[in-house]
This record gives structure tokens, C-alpha cells and sequence, in this order.
């Protein structure tokens, strides 16, 4: 999601022109700015995992220079003894024979600097730290930051309820922006389960920025001003809601429509979504306007909610794309149709050909998502083929 989050960095750059959006890099996105900067990213950033502030850059060639650069950097400047840490390390192609030492490493620099300034220590929490400390390192170089948001940035902080496979929020507001969607065009979700897309597209339509209800690590830290970042989140203005409804969703299963309407409560969502209990092959266009439908197709057990459990899940599958897709040519003429899925050969079930795939990784799993344009006639195609006679 690189190139969306670089986007979408450059739209929060605009709001105060003080920071700058660099390189993208496997992974991310370097940009520089001001200390509130990496506020307002923590704030506004609805694809960011993190933000990690770099505290410093050098190339190495074991363990023992990785410890002397971090016992170099002013960590009191930013948080005391008093606070717990946790040090992650990811590496790509680096010499070095175990991370896990390279971890203790960076762990024991930090700690005998503290020490060394004032008798104590940090203590480590490996499950909910105040500060987290992260290293990277390759064939050559090590960098070594200090995260800035704390809990991932797809923990929202309303979510209450959640399916059995849930999308994280961050990768469901990428897939929105790589659909192309925007506030008005009509927005359908007919396979919703806990309403993720849903939820991501209403407060975009709202102005309610995905940071607004939770905490970050950054306010732990020493220069944390909390006037200053009350003002940060007082300029984040409402947009007027909409007179009519534009973003729909449906599911087979009512407890998953019930989770959808709590968590959608939640989120803030002050205006009508309307949902439906239904069967993804039945579902009808919600508008006369065509617009785009986005879902994240189930499998297996929750294809069958109410199929025929005699079926192997293979057959179920093909027997609900089949029908899935006669929906989609039948009702959706002029519709973009976005399909995100670890099934890569879901176009042949659908009997469609794709207009455009791209990939995305869901955690480790490859995924992709499909693009399929209804376009005008496929009704009339499908009822001219020869119809099967019962003798």
C-alpha cells in the first residue's frame, strides 16, 4: 500500500505545510516535518501501520556496533526510566546470526545509558509498553527508531465486535483508495461481516479522522503538549452528512448485520447506512446510479451459513460464485466491482475477466484485488445463450 499511503500522506502534508513526503520503500513511506507533523499523521493517516521516528542511521558489522550507536542517542530527551519499553527487530539479508541477540543488544544499550544517568532503568513490557523501540537492518545498515503511535494505528479504538477473519481497518481504507472511492459516489458492501469497509467509508464520508478515539505513545513522551494537540484535533472539521443514503451493506448472517450497526455506533456514525440480511446472490443494486461494490468474499463456513452443508466446501464455493456472478451481470450494469481475496483463481469461478488486479499482502498472505467492470449488455448476452431443454 505504499503508493496509497504516499498519497495520502501528501493530503496531510497540505494541511500545514511544514512536512515533506519523500521515498517510498518496501514497506513505507519516508517524510519529514515538524514533531506535531508526526502527530497529525498519527491522527489522519487511515493507511499507516506506524509512525516511527528515526533516532538514528550508521552502517555496521556486528552486534557490538549496533550497541554503541544506540547507547549514542538521547533517549531521556523523549521518555524516563519510569517508562516500559519493548525493542522489535526486522532484517532484511543481514549477516548477523541471531536477531534475538541483536534485540537484547539494542535492549542493553538503552538501559545502561538510563543507568549510567541516573542509577535506573527501564523495565521492559513486551505486551503493553509505553515506548517501543524498533530496529532495521540489512546487508550494511542499521537504523534504529522510536515509534511514535504506540498501538498499531488499524486499532481505531472502536472496534467491539469483530467477524471470524476481520480485515484491519488500515488495509480496508487502502483497498477503498485503490477502488477509487470517493464521498458520493454510492458505496455497497453486499458480504460486510463486521462492517469494516463500511465503517472506514462512513467516517471518510463524516470527517471523523481514525485517530480521533484512541491514545498514542506520543503522548508519554517529554515534549508532549496537550493544548497543542487539542488544537491539532479541534482543526479537524466535520463535513456536512449526507441528505441521502450512499454507502450499503449487506450479509448473510443477522448477528453479522447486528455487529455491523453496533460497531458503525461506535465509530461515531450519526447518519443511515442501510443494511440488509441477505444472500449475496439475491442482492440487488442499491441505487439507480452506478457505483462501486467492494467486499471481501467469505469462504467455506460462512459461504454455507445456510447452504447445503452436504456439499464439500469446493463445490459450495463454485455453486455461490457461479450465482454471485449472474447477480453481478444481471443488476450491476455500469458498476465497478472490486473483489479482495487470497483466491487467485476467483476470476475463473466468476467466469469474468478481470479489468485490473493488484496485489496486496494480508499479514503473510498474498492477496489480490480484482476489478471487474459491469458493463451494459451483459444481461443481454447471458439470456442469449441456448437454454438447456428437459426432455
Amino acid at each position: 500500500m505504499e503508493i496509497a499511503l504516499a498519497e495520502e500522506l501528501g493530503e496531510i502534508a497540505a494541511m500545514d505545510k511544514t512536512m515533506t513526503v519523500h521515498n517510498q520503500v518496501p514497506g513505507g513511506v519516508h517524510c519529514s516535518g515538524s514533531l506535531h507533523d508526526g502527530w497529525r499523521i498519527n491522527l489522519h493517516s487511515r493507511i499507516a501501520s506506524r509512525v516511527l521516528m528515526r533516532m538514528a542511521h550508521s552502517g555496521y558489522t556486528n552486534e557490538n556496533d549496533i550497541y554503541d550507536l544506540v547507547l549514542d542517542q538521547p533517549w531521556e530527551d523523549w521518555f524516563g526510566y519510569h517508562h516500559t519499553i519493548r525493542v522489535d527487530v526486522t532484517a532484511v539479508k543481514s549477516p548477523l546470526k541471531s536477531l534475538d541477540f541483536a534485540t537484547l543488544k539494542i535492549k542493553d544499550a538503552i538501559c545502561d545509558r538510563f543507568r549510567d544517568q541516573f542509577t535506573q532503568r527501564p523495565s521492559v513490557n513486551t505486551k503493553n509498553p509505553d515506548m517501543r523501540i524498533v530496529g532495521f537492518m540489512d546487508a550494511r545498515n542499521f537504523t534504529v527508531y522510536l515509534d511514535i503511535s504506540g498501538e498499531p494505528l488499524f486499532k481505531r479504538g472502536w472496534r467491539m465486535e469483530t467477524g471470524d477473519a476481520p480485515l484491519r481497518e488500515n488495509l480496508a481504507a487502502g483497498l477503498l483508495r485503490t477502488a477509487g472511492w470517493k464521498p458520493g459516489t454510492p458505496l455497497f458492501d453486499p458480504m460486510c461481516g463486521s462492517g469494516t469497509i463500511l465503517i472506514e467509508a462512513a467516517q471518510i464520508l463524516a470527517g471523523i479522522p481514525p485517530g480521533l478515539k484512541r491514545d498514542f505513545a506520543f503522548e508519554k513522551m517529554h515534549q508532549f503538549d496537550a493544548d497543542a494537540w487539542a488544537q491539532i484535533k479541534a482543526n479537524a472539521k466535520p463535513h456536512p452528512l449526507p441528505a441521502e443514503p450512499t454507502i450499503f451493506g449487506s450479509d448473510i448472517s443477522g448477528d453479522m448485520i447486528v455487529m455491523t450497526r453496533n460497531n458503525l455506533n461506535k465509530a461515531g456514525i450519526r447518519f443511515d447506512v442501510p443494511l440488509k440480511q441477505i444472500e449475496a446472490q439475491e442482492i440487488k443494486a442499491p441505487t439507480t446510479e452506478p457505483g462501486i461494490l467492494l467486499t471481501n468474499p467469505p469462504y467455506g463456513e460462512r459461504i454455507g451459513v445456510r447452504g447445503d452443508s452436504s456439499m464439500e466446501d469446493d463445490d459450495m464455493a463454485k455453486d455461490f460464485f457461479s450465482a454471485f456472478s449472474t447477480t453481478l451481470k444481471q443488476r450491476f450494469a455500469g458498476w465497478s466491482v472490486f473483489l479482495f481475496t487470497a483466491d487467485l483463481g476467483l476470476p475463473k469461478m466468476l467466469r469474468l475477466k478481470e479489468s485490473r488486479k493488484t496485489p496486496f499482502f494480508n499479514g503473510a498472505l498474498e492477496c489480490r484485488l480484482f476489478r471487474f467492470d459491469m458493463v451494459a449488455g451483459f444481461n443481454r448476452r447471458e439470456e442469449a445463450k441456448p437454454k438447456d431443454i428437459a426432455e
